[in-house]
């Protein structure tokens, strides 16, 4: 079955930077949309980023553009998410996301996701 399992999480200072990576096994991604979401305490669940695994275009919020950077190493099957310029509002659990085959098109709301993993803790602190 398919599986996702982020790791990369952590505490740092506001302004640093942090790589989180997406493994995924259980079948071939291919035009899959891989997708980072993050979830602060009481507050809903977000999209931050994605990436379709194929053609390799990617979106990302307004609130994270020019500081996150989404990319997937096929040969290692994993998927990283580059967060750099980190503020204390990028606080939250990041979890990692598959959609299945849409073509160009990425997904950018949770419910059209269907593969997800278990999530990993960012904290940074001011």
């Amino acid at each position: 079955q398919v599986q996702l399992v982020e790791s990369g999480g952590g505490l740092v200072q506001a302004g640093g930077s942090l790589r989180l990576s997406c493994a995924a096994s259980g079948r071939t991604f291919s035009n899959y949309a891989m997708g980072w979401f993050r979830q602060a305490p009481g507050k809903e669940r977000e999209f931050v980023a994605a990436i379709n695994w194929s053609y390799g275009n990617t979106y990302y919020a307004d609130s994270v553009k020019g500081r996150f950077t989404i990319s997937r190493d096929s040969a290692k099957n994993t998927v990283y998410l580059e967060m750099n310029s980190l503020k204390p509002e990028d606080t939250a659990i990041y979890y990692c996301a598959a959609s299945k085959p849409g073509g160009y098109y990425i997904p950018r709301l949770g419910s059209e996701y269907d593969y997800w993993g278990q999530g990993t803790q960012v904290t940074v602190s001011s």
